[in-house]
């Protein structure tokens, strides 16, 4: 019998709202935090350009895709809508950009 599946997709910017670096150590936690708890991850090393504009204001950024393949379950769901709000104070963001579809693993 096939398990299912959801990707989780987080888009983390190089630089904080006020335009300084985010620091490497904010990646690595995310990475080690996400690899503990499901046992993998995975992370692009290009950059993302993007902008966007909230209450009048324009943002421009750059970013990184981190993803992580988990079981779809209930439990994995509201794991990342906790996490979300831990990624936005680490990375001192208004929002952070999350994704999630569902897989099919062959």
């Amino acid at each position: 019998m096939q398990r299912q599946f959801r990707r989780f997709e987080l888009l983390l910017p190089t630089r904080f709202n006020s335009g300084l670096p985010v620091p490497d150590e904010a990646f690595a936690d995310t990475l080690t935090e996400l690899e503990q708890r499901f046992g993998a991850v995975s992370s692009e090393s290009r950059t993302i350009a993007g902008q966007w504009r909230h209450e009048g204001q324009l943002y421009r950024d750059e970013s990184v895709r981190i993803f992580a393949d988990v079981p779809d379950t209930e439990e994995n769901r509201q794991f990342f809508f906790a996490f979300k709000e831990v990624l936005k104070n680490r990375f001192q963001q208004i929002d952070i950009w999350m994704t999630t579809f569902p897989l099919d693993v062959i």
